[in-house]
């Protein structure tokens, strides 16, 4: 019986995605909870398992293929198995036969070895830098990314891939795979077109659409760290021995941002129509950056996490990004962002609003600069931040005052905690 392997249910807002790799091929002996194929959504990326035992029979859609939510993937077979005596499907040989191994231990195209339990960028890491996965050593369950590159120190470019071949067999050269270049120029001024992910695609459509729907403005100031650098200093070990993780800057800046929110409430709303919906929670979204762009995932409930709480939940979230293991859950919805274009070493940006929020704070490096302290020039670690406000239903005074707001927060961590 032929049991059909479909592209899942990803959450109300995900409604397309790409198949971004084939973890089997037509002919191979597969089993339940199996990892079959990855998925690239806009925001995450996704592995599609076995739902039955068996062989996989066919591939409807190959790599590079874009598919919508429902559609047939492939199929299983459920009525052959890894012990039958004859082919198990018609035009292919026994698999394990054919492999000259043993039914029991299927393997992985690019893994050179039994299936392993692993993440989908431990998977591609494992392809760039040619390991197999079967030998990396994994701390959890799965095997992650940063396990593959401690089991490979020195890192081995992709190799150029010939295009997808489709269901029938046959080559589509127009079809790029979401990391697959094609040369389309050698010698000297050598040139390769990428296709565009699913993430960067989307990245790319709602900045646009961000510019052309919004009356985005930006307003900056700057911010003497120097209170912040000296409790941090005090409390670092402190804090990392009772907590378990650094007590970075991030949490400070969540803090004043929710006090200043409270404020001004209006940056914490969006519009619908001709309303304005006012948020009475913090979902605070936090700007990482990830291989194939940058994603914000949210932190709930803000207002009521404790700074360890937050930089916790910060870390985590760059460990998922790295990973590329964050959920749908974990992006959804956030009512304002923060940005920190500064652990890159921006001096100044102008953040882009995150529709349908209506207002983004940007956060810079830490420079020392020369600033006039009770008449006295003295040399200070100072930040430039950055509020861009969709200004349909943010003033710009509204504006301005809010960054102050935050400004005098940081610059007093006391009355922060105060008034967080």
């Amino acid at each position: 019986m032929a049991v059909n392997i479909v592209v899942p249910e990803m959450g109300e807002s995900v409604v397309d995605a790409r198949v971004a790799q084939w973890l089997k091929k037509a002919g191979d002996v597969v089993t339940v909870g199996e990892a079959l194929v990855e998925l690239e959504t806009e925001k995450v990326d996704v592995e599609v398992t076995a739902s039955k035992s068996g062989v996989l029979a066919s591939i409807a859609h190959p790599d590079g293929a874009d598919v919508k939510i429902g559609d047939v993937l492939g199929t299983i077979d459920d009525t052959a198995g890894p012990r039958s005596a004859g082919p198990l499907v018609p035009g292919f040989a026994e698999p394990a036969a054919a492999a000259g191994a043993s039914s029991g231990s299927p393997e992985v195209p690019g893994s050179r070895g039994p299936a392993v339990g692993a993440t989908p960028s431990a998977r591609r890491e494992a392809r760039e830098r040619d390991v197999p996965l079967a030998a990396v050593k994994s701390e959890g369950p799965r095997v992650r990314r940063e396990d593959v590159r401690k089991s490979a120190p020195s890192p081995k470019a992709p190799p150029e891939r010939a295009p997808a071949a489709n269901a029938a067999g046959s080559t589509n050269p127009g079809t790029l795979g979401p990391t697959d270049p094609r040369t389309v120029n050698r010698g000297p001024r050598a040139e390769s077109r990428v296709r565009m992910s699913k993430r960067r695609a989307t990245i790319a459509k709602r900045l646009v659409e961000a510019q052309a729907t919004a009356a985005m403005l930006t307003t900056f100031n700057e911010v003497d760290m120097t209170a912040v650098m000296a409790l941090r200093a005090r409390q670092k070990q402190a804090f990392k021995d009772k907590h378990g993780v650094s007590l970075g800057f991030s949490s400070f800046f969540v803090k004043a941002a929710i006090a200043a929110l409270r404020e001004f409430p209006r940056l914490n709303a969006e519009i619908q129509g001709d309303e304005m919906v006012l948020k009475h929670y913090y979902d605070v979204g936090i700007a990482v950056g990830a291989t194939e762009g940058l994603v914000v995932p949210v932190l709930r409930d803000a207002d009521r996490m404790s700074f360890a709480s937050i930089e916790l939940g910060i870390r985590e979230f760059a460990a998922k990004a790295a990973d590329n293991t964050l959920s749908l859950d974990d992006l959804r919805g956030g009512t304002f962002t923060i940005t920190n274009g500064g652990v890159f070493g921006s001096l100044m940006s102008t953040p882009i609003l995150n529709p349908p929020q209506v207002g983004i704070l940007g956060l810079h490096a830490i420079n020392e600069r020369p600033v006039g302290v009770n008449g006295q020039i003295v040399l200070r670690p100072m930040m430039y931040t950055a509020l861009t406000y969709d200004h349909r239903i943010v003033d710009g005074a509204e504006a301005v005052r809010f960054l102050v707001r935050v400004k005098e927060l940081v610059e007093d961590p006391g009355v922060l905690l105060i008034e967080s």
